[in-house]
């Protein structure tokens, strides 16, 4: 294997390889996958000189560790955290140049919940459908990373770090993780399935993320949506922020691994943009839908 590649010392809880996703496979039972935050993990990409499509490791709150086996400029960015190179503190948010077999640690996350960390040439694992996304439900693209894996690198981009594709500052402004998860939706396409005062409580009260949310979907904790017809529907094609309710009422928000069919209702649909907000809401965030179109039966 060649030289421009990094060792996994910790992989953490769950850490992945992710870029902009497979997107346009859903009739082949494919989902999108991608950077849950991809706001996140374009910016750090853009730090390191990378395009914005360029594969980076994505870390789920206790972070990881690794070492390049060449120096490589790389970037730790979505929530904050703190950067160490061989023990020593580093710069988050900004540009690090880690020398070879170095030890980049990036620590437990302080606010949010997923860490993004970019390397100037990318992660260069193995394309899957035009994608180096992991994909937790369908098993594509590489596996989650594991002590002891190695994963290539690509070339690094010409130019100086952060100027491979437009020049930038050595740090820029990041958005902070949310306090509270504002989720804009439009109802439908099965709200007639529910009463009128669980649309009125879907609209108006107050839920929290739940800890069993993962990269499949966003769950959430507060007053169940009651159904107004029984019985199921056969499975349907599902998209991306599609807010389905299982037999407990309580709302399911699939996110970018999440299931191309499903037999559930689904109450609404959020918005795209919103969905990065999401991936970094710890459990008990407060959230809230904010209906912004009227479904089927226009209750607003």
């Amino acid at each position: 294997m060649t030289d421009r590649a990094f060792a996994v010392v910790r992989a953490g809880a769950l850490t992945t390889v992710q870029d902009r996703g497979r997107p346009g496979h859903a009739h082949l039972g494919v989902p999108r996958s991608g950077a849950l935050d991809p706001y996140a993990s374009a910016l750090a990409n853009r730090l390191v000189g990378n395009g914005p499509g360029a594969a980076v490791l994505e870390t789920t709150l206790d972070g990881c560790a690794v070492r390049p086996r060449r120096a490589v400029t790389v970037a730790v960015g979505g929530a904050p955290c703190p950067v160490r190179v061989d023990g020593r503190p580093a710069a988050w948010g900004a540009p690090v140049r880690v020398p070879a077999g170095a030890v980049l640690e990036v620590g437990a996350a302080v606010r949010g919940l997923r860490s993004y960390v970019a390397f100037a040439g990318g992660v260069a694992a193995e394309p899957v459908l035009g994608s180096r996304s992991t994909d937790l439900l369908s098993g594509l693209g590489p596996a989650p990373l594991r002590d002891g894996a190695v994963l290539p690198l690509g070339p690094p981009p010409a130019g100086a770090p952060g100027r491979g594709h437009g020049a930038v500052p050595d740090a820029v402004p990041w958005p902070g993780p949310p306090g509270e998860l504002v989720l804009g939706v439009r109802q439908g396409p099965r709200d007639d399935w529910f009463t009128a005062r669980a649309l009125r409580t879907f609209a108006t009260r107050a839920y929290r993320v739940s800890p069993a949310s993962n990269r499949i979907g966003l769950r959430v904790e507060g007053p169940p949506l009651e159904r107004a017809v029984p019985g199921e529907l056969p499975s349907e094609g599902m998209v991306l922020g599609a807010v389905q309710v299982p037999p407990d009422g309580q709302p399911v928000v699939f996110l970018a691994d999440h299931p191309t069919t499903g037999g559930y209702p689904v109450v609404a649909v959020v918005r795209e943009r919103d969905l990065a907000a999401a991936a970094q809401a710890v459990p008990g965030t407060p959230v809230r839908f904010a209906v912004t179109g009227q479904g089927s039966r226009g209750v607003p």
